[in-house]
């Protein structure tokens, strides 16, 4: 009886080599087996990796938490990490207020660095003043030896706040904030476009700061000298902030001058273009000075034996100057005296007042007055020699007006007489009275005085007094 064996799988022991025509039959089933294993493989290291991250993420690390007592919490806010040498080890968990009003800063520690020693401290700190949004807490680790800290403790903290810049700059009053701050401003417009020089200038800060060292290194080679000098200079510091007032005060008018300077730039660019003029010109007047000194010199010798009667003549001026000081005084008060409604100056601002009542009170009073004056204005010239009768009628008829010029009195110095070459000569009395003049009758009002500039006298009405405008003194 025949009987069929299976076919044995290829390579295996006692079964028969393939012919030549025969084909292999490939293994489906181990390529398969393979491949799923190195899928299950690759989700398990993806899900290690997912699981590492989110304990990391969420974990936070472990660690133990601890407490931290500050006079203010520095504007520390939840999650500002904490430090040790710059390595971040922690953050802020929570922050609370106590009854004495401290704050109580509650933060968590990886328990990598966990359970701290004693001898363990912190401080509120911070990488610059330029921002109030970078606070962390720097722990200072006590050594290992010493005994562990149970977690929720409290650990010794330093009571020192750090300084903001808005506390910097609150040590200025209000005035030299706004300086400072156009300062920056005009700093920020000065530099603008100018960025490359700028970028050049910083090639040569090394060598500045180089020259610095030296320079600061031979200063202080004589310490008792420089030790001298640093006293004495807190010294002039300490006096000049005790008139911090009166240096701000300074300052300000300062301030004001140099904008009042430069309001006047166009007039100083004119000074300044005719300054070479003007020194020219001094030059030549300072030239002809000595000439002029000896001209001088010679006219104080000349003087010198008149110095004896003018000793006379001063020291008998002396008692005149003495009794006329309370008369000049006294006319001085009649024009200017304290108080209200009792000098000249307050009668004459209150003449416009009196016109106007005046005007309203009797118009037609003021309406005939006005009327009259073309009558009247003919005595108005002669209203001092009106004024002179009423006051000394019967005393003497010589005068021609009256303000006291009864009789001018001239004093004539018969002395010298300028002759030829511009030579001194004696006088004879009668040289000396050669350019008199009497006779002058028919003088017309206000010629008894040297004529005033405005031509207003002598006063002729348009030639209608009939007097001789020529008879003047």
């Amino acid at each position: 009886m025949a009987t069929v064996s299976p076919p044995s799988p290829p390579g295996a022991p006692g079964a028969p080599p393939p012919g030549p025509g025969a084909a292999v039959t490939p293994r489906v089933g181990a390529r398969t087996s393979r491949s799923q294993v190195g899928r299950w493989l690759a989700g398990l290291a993806l899900a290690a990796v997912v699981l590492i991250v989110l304990l990391l993420l969420l974990g936070g690390g472990g660690g133990d938490t601890y407490k931290l007592e500050f006079p203010d919490a520095g504007q520390l806010v939840r999650g500002d990490q904490v430090q040790v040498g710059g390595v971040p080890v922690g953050s802020v968990k929570e922050i609370e207020l106590t009854h004495n009003f401290k704050a109580i800063v509650t933060i968590n520690v990886n328990s990598s660095l966990s359970p701290l020693h004693e001898g363990t401290t912190a401080q509120v700190r911070v990488p610059s003043l330029s921002s109030v949004a970078n606070r962390y807490i720097a722990l200072t680790p006590g050594p290992n030896n010493r005994p562990a800290i149970h977690p929720g403790s409290k650990l010794p903290a330093f009571a020192e706040t750090p300084t903001d810049l808005d506390q910097l700059f609150n040590i200025f009053n209000k005035k030299t904030r706004e300086g400072l701050s156009q300062f920056v401003q005009g700093q920020a417009e000065q530099y603008v476009g100018a960025g490359h020089a700028l970028g050049e200038s910083t090639y040569y800060f090394p060598p500045l700061l180089s020259s610095f060292d030296h320079f600061f290194a031979e200063l202080v080679r004589d310490q008792r000298t420089f030790t001298s000098f640093l006293v004495e200079t807190a010294k002039a510091l300490t006096t000049i902030g005790a008139r911090h007032e009166d240096l701000s005060g300074l300052i300000e008018h300062a301030n004001q001058t140099f904008e009042a300077i430069g309001s006047q730039q166009s007039a100083l660019a004119r000074g300044l273009h005719q300054l070479p003029v003007t020194l020219n010109q001094g030059n030549r007047t300072f030239a002809g000075v000595p000439s002029t000194f000896a001209a001088l010199r010679e006219l104080v010798k000349a003087s010198k034996p008149t110095s004896k009667p003018l000793t006379t003549f001063f020291t008998k001026l002396r008692p005149v100057l003495t009794t006329g000081t309370p008369v000049v005084r006294n006319f001085s008060l009649s024009f200017n005296r304290p108080g209200a409604n009792n000098d000249l100056t307050d009668l004459a601002l209150a003449l416009p007042a009196l016109a106007r009542a005046l005007t309203t009170a009797s118009p037609a009073g003021v309406e005939s007055l006005r009327e009259s004056v073309p009558v009247t204005a003919m005595w108005g010239p002669y209203s001092p020699e009106l004024e002179g009768t009423l006051r000394t009628f019967g005393q003497t008829g010589a005068y021609y007006d009256a303000n006291g010029h009864y009789a001018r009195v001239s004093p004539v110095f018969p002395d010298f007489k300028l002759g030829e070459k511009n030579t001194l000569t004696p006088a004879s009395v009668t040289q000396a009275l050669e350019s008199l003049k009497s006779g002058q009758l028919r003088r017309c009002p206000g010629a008894a005085t040297q004529p005033p500039a405005d031509g207003s006298a002598p006063f002729t009405d348009n030639g209608l007094l009939g007097c001789d405008p020529t008879e003047v003194p």
